[in-house]
């Protein structure tokens, strides 16, 4: 049995997470500079333009030294921590989504409550959820766009 890094757990669970809102009809950008600097593992759009974020966690030591997932909040309707299958559920706070996955599925365990987007933050990051996926389709773009 061998056992994953870190890097190929998240890449894992990212997999399955994008699976899973795939099914939920919704886009998936992965690895997004948001507004305030900081870098979201899973932004993902849905055909009403709802915006969920999903910050992946490999490991509980992944989850504990993780400072800045409230910084998201304001860039999302929805956010999720996603992590795998044997990570202890109980860590992950009762007022934020819970998405457990591994490379081939995944499962909402717990909805996220919604919170609304202003008008201008959410205009603000659909142009630039839509730039940003332009440009890693043709890649003509050399510039990362940054979200929101």
């Amino acid at each position: 049995m061998t056992t994953s890094s870190r890097p190929e757990i998240t890449a894992e669970v990212t997999e399955g997470v994008c699976r899973l809102l795939y099914h939920h009809e919704m886009a998936c950008l992965t690895e997004l500079r948001l507004g305030n600097g900081r870098r979201l593992d899973v932004l993902a759009l849905g055909p009403k333009g709802e915006l969920w974020a999903v910050e992946v966690k490999s490991s509980v030591e992944d989850f504990r030294v993780d400072q800045k997932w409230q910084s998201y909040l304001d860039y999302c309707d929805r956010f999720f921590f996603a992590v795998p299958m044997h990570f202890p559920k109980d860590l992950i706070p009762d007022d934020v989504g819970l998405i457990v996955a591994d490379r081939f599925e995944a499962a909402i365990i717990r909805a996220s409550a919604e919170k609304k987007l202003s008008a201008a933050r959410r205009k603000k990051l659909l142009i630039s959820f839509g730039q940003t996926a332009a440009g890693r389709v043709n890649k003509f773009s050399s510039k990362e766009n940054v979200l929101g």
